[in-house]
């Protein structure tokens, strides 16, 4: 079977001319090209590319770990000022509810930390598996690095009596008995 060269030259749509001088063009570029040169640049490139998939996995590695240590300098902090900041609460007779992760939960707490909580004055802090009380300040420093460690604190109202009272400007004697 004559190749298309040769059919082309028969058919006289080509000059022999043409076509030697492309012989001999594509005979000077396979001599330029060293033996093997192929195989060299196909095994340098997938070196380069097994290379480059390693350098991306390193990174992908040393971001989670960066991350991962984050994390626990933050929860290393959360710990301290919860340590430097929690009230005792051992003389607490008082039950106070409140939900976490869709679970009812009970701290036992005396009557003006439960007027506090709700005043929005402390804060419920889930820390080291339990629950601390904290003041609103600590608790709002706590949310600034992790929203998830402040159980409860209720937002606390500008002027909790004094405004709506009409009689405030009333002034209240001493000895009134109730």
């Amino acid at each position: 079977m004559p190749s298309l060269q040769d059919q082309l030259l028969k058919a006289g749509l080509a000059d022999e001319k043409k076509a030697k001088a492309l012989k001999k063009e594509k005979h000077k570029q396979r001599k330029q090209q060293p033996k093997g040169a192929t195989e060299v640049n196909e095994t340098q490139l997938r070196a380069q590319q097994a290379r480059a998939e390693k350098a991306e996995r390193d990174r992908q590695l040393n971001q989670k770990r960066h991350e991962e240590a984050q994390r626990k300098a933050i929860q290393a902090q959360i710990r301290q000022l919860v340590a430097a900041n929690r009230l005792d609460r051992k003389r607490g007779e008082t039950a106070y509810q409140f939900v976490h992760d869709k679970k009812i939960k009970k701290i036992f707490v005396d009557e003006t930390m439960i007027d506090q909580l709700s005043r929005g004055r402390l804060a419920v802090v889930f820390v080291n598996e339990g629950y601390e009380l904290v003041a609103e300040g600590v608790a709002r420093k706590i949310m600034e690095r992790d929203a998830s460690a402040v159980v409860v604190l209720h937002e606390r109202k500008k002027d909790d009596s004094a405004s709506d009272d009409p009689y405030a400007d009333y002034q209240i004697p001493d000895d009134l008995m109730w």
